[in-house]
């Protein structure tokens, strides 16, 4: 029986991106920013739903969905700069291009959160439910940069395994 491989798929960085991508300072300014606004979201998406629940906390919940939409523009900003070093670009780069549109949508609602809440526009009730949309949609976004960080280490352990294999070196 013929065995079954996978489509091959256009590497997500090509080895001078990989090496300034390595080299940039800003790559560890994303891997700072990035586990810290998970921890910020899942604080704020807390004290949110805790405050739906029963009322209580709401200023907490509304001071934590100001500070997870600050860390989102501080990693957004940063993320393009990230871009422009690796990429030449600070958005839509193809590797990361759906990933970009989709925060784009992310970025829309949290801003959203900030309008409505300096407008007095939905009621607490209100702008709770349009912070749990924005999160929603930070969650779905996040989701995709890992899978798309996955999918490159899983491509570099495998060019590095095939180049162990055509020079004879060993893992």
């Amino acid at each position: 029986m013929p065995s079954r491989s996978l489509p091959r798929t256009a590497p997500l960085y090509t080895p001078e991106q990989r090496r300034r991508r390595d080299a940039s300072g800003w790559t560890l300014v994303q891997g700072v920013l990035a586990p810290l606004q998970f921890l910020v979201f899942l604080a704020s998406l807390v004290l949110v739903l805790r405050f739906l629940a029963t009322g209580q906390g709401e200023q907490a919940a509304t001071v934590s969905v100001v500070v997870k939409t600050l860390t989102l523009y501080a990693i957004m900003v940063t993320g393009c700069v990230w871009e422009k070093v690796v990429f030449g670009q600070y958005l839509f780069a193809p590797a990361f291009y759906w990933e970009d549109v989709f925060s784009m949508a992310v970025l829309a609602l949290h801003t959203a959160y900030l309008l409505a809440l300096g407008q007095g526009w939905l009621g607490s009730r209100g702008l709770m439910l349009l912070a749990l949309a924005a999160y929603a949609s930070y969650a779905i976004n996040a989701t995709q940069f890992l899978l798309k960080l996955r999918a490159a280490r899983l491509q570099a352990g495998g060019a590095h395994t095939a180049l162990a294999a055509t020079t004879g070196a060993t893992t």
